[in-house]
């Protein structure tokens, strides 16, 4: 298996993640409207809608990574010469994932924390589930940002034009 088809395959796997959990809190959400308005409310829907809302969030953002579509100043770094170009680029990678390696080891010592703590309305599922989230996106996070550094490598030694056109 080439280093691009892992990348398509990765970038397709969190892709189904993502619309899983959007289909999974649209339909919680008409699920808590429709109780809400038949006077029967569920107890439920407001915490599990905040922590599916939560996951679509951090999956989403290890998606983003491969697609690039995060923020970011990629002019300033365009602009550098060449050398300084790579080394700016590489630095920033480098911090991206070390931030995301320590959020992930963060992550999962709060799991710790909160091992015996319980949800609210659902006392029967461990709001370490609900926050497992925290680690398990920050290691995706680091495996994405490990699978578009070649692509942030290429795009650093790229030369530009005085236009700011690809030479």
């Amino acid at each position: 298996m080439s280093w691009q088809s892992f990348r398509r395959g990765y970038e397709r796997f969190l892709e189904w993640i993502c619309i899983a959990l959007m289909v999974a809190l649209a339909a919680e959400v008409v699920t808590g409207v429709v109780f809400r308005y038949s006077g029967h409310s569920l107890v439920w829907y407001d915490e599990v809608a905040t922590i599916l809302l939560a996951w679509v969030t951090f999956y989403g953002s290890a998606l983003a990574v491969l697609k690039h579509a995060h923020m970011g100043v990629p002019e300033v770094v365009r602009m550098l010469p060449p050398g300084a170009r790579v080394a700016a680029a590489v630095v920033a990678q480098l911090c991206t994932m070390a931030f995301f390696v320590l959020l992930a080891w963060a992550g999962l010592a709060v799991l710790e924390v909160l091992a015996s703590d319980r949800l609210v309305s659902l006392p029967e599922v461990s709001v370490a589930v609900a926050n497992s989230v925290i680690p398990i996106s920050a290691v995706l996070f680091v495996v994405g940002q490990l699978l578009v550094f070649p692509e942030v490598l290429h795009e650093a030694r790229r030369a530009h034009d005085a236009a700011g056109e690809h030479a």
